[in-house]
């Protein structure tokens, strides 16, 4: 393990302004969002990315979260660890989503440190966890290293939490380190549960079947033509900002009207930069093609799991039941898919309830 500390060249920064100036705006319907981003709203963003972001305040800030970069299985691995001034306080390992990265994490990484010792890797293929080595980075195999980076690190008992990318591989970490899990907290489930469900079941779900129905396209391209995609993500900072951006608005809280009504716009234009300089809008996209390769064990790890509902999460607490041990089961009646964004605090005080209790009924 060596640390890391992040440190792009001005020559990187003024490329990224050269092509914001220079970005060839379609032409395109005067119908809101119904069919993608709206040119206008966009325009607007980009101005700001281009006059009034300023990434160097946000880099610094990044720094101050001790950063490191190690190998596993073949591939570099960048994570932020950021120990408790508890140093009996538990281990909490910490994984970020799709179209996010550790910086969605940032609001409650230093709230999460009073209580736990937290880790937070970068998916391989996502930020600094480049370049991507091979093929077969599915949710297994991530997991796989995650528990593999807990030993090195010299946790022998741990935690785990995620949204989206994370609400599949934090789980998974528990069912392949049983003995190491001692409990797996879950936010922004991605699923969609079908089947025999009551009518109050599908009204609760209607938003979610409506992104289903009109809104997953992205995940269609990222999983089986991520290489054709590659090249409008790589080539383009407004075409990255574009497809991330769409993200947010439609899977914040639906109470809001923009994606900066949700997010802290500073925060999405971070994340994003940090897509484009990265150039990980195309390895990012990779996951989704193992995902839809892979043939997932689900059955529950028996691994007490605790699962916070926010109110764009399409979840169903008897359906869930069958893939996890759950234990605790908190909805909440604002935020969204981007929880850790958009209601740290509600986050960050479910996490801490649930590993709580656990710890106090093991004593």
């Amino acid at each position: 393990m060596r640390p890391f500390r992040i440190a792009f060249p001005d020559e990187a920064l003024t490329d990224l302004r050269d092509r914001l100036a220079r970005t060839r705006w379609p032409a395109q319907l005067d119908v809101g969002w119904s069919r993608g981003v709206p040119v206008d709203y966009l325009r607007g963003v980009v101005d700001y990315w281009l006059h009034s972001y300023d990434w160097r305040r946000w880099e610094a800030r990044l720094i101050e979260f001790p950063q490191y970069l190690t190998e596993i299985d073949g591939q570099t691995i960048h994570f932020l660890h950021v120990r408790s001034k508890d140093p009996s306080a538990l281990p909490l390992l910490v994984t970020h989503g799709w179209p996010g990265s550790f910086v969605e994490l940032v609001k409650i990484i230093e709230p999460l440190a009073e209580s736990f010792h937290v880790v937070v890797p970068s998916v391989p293929g996502f930020g600094f966890s480049t370049p991507l080595s091979e093929p077969g980075w599915n949710h297994h195999r991530i997991a796989l290293a995650w528990a593999e980076l807990m030993r090195r690190l010299g946790y022998s008992r741990y935690g785990t939490q995620g949204g989206d990318t994370g609400s599949v591989v934090s789980p998974e970490v528990g069912r392949v380190d049983p003995d190491h899990v001692v409990g797996v907290h879950i936010n922004g489930g991605l699923a969609f549960p079908s089947g025999d469900l009551t009518d109050l079941e599908r009204e609760r779900l209607a938003f979610a079947y409506e992104i289903k129905e009109t809104g997953t396209g992205y995940a269609d391209l990222q999983s089986t033509r991520p290489h054709t995609l590659s090249f409008a993500l790589n080539d383009s900072p407004v075409g990255q900002l574009a497809w991330i951006i769409e993200k947010f608005r439609e899977w914040t809280d639906p109470a809001r009207e923009l994606p900066e009504d949700a997010v802290d716009l500073d925060l999405l234009l971070t994340n994003v930069t940090l897509y484009w300089l990265t150039g990980t809008g195309a390895t990012s996209a990779h996951l989704y093609y193992e995902t839809r390769i892979d043939n997932p064990d689900l059955s529950p790890s028996g691994v007490p799991t605790a699962v916070a509902i926010f109110p764009t999460d399409p979840a169903i607490r008897r359906l869930v039941e069958r893939e996890h041990n759950v234990v605790r089961w908190t909805e909440f009646d604002r935020g969204g898919h981007f929880a850790a964004l958009e209601a740290p605090d509600l986050l960050v005080e479910d996490i801490r309830a649930f590993f709580g209790a656990l710890e106090t009924s093991q004593c």
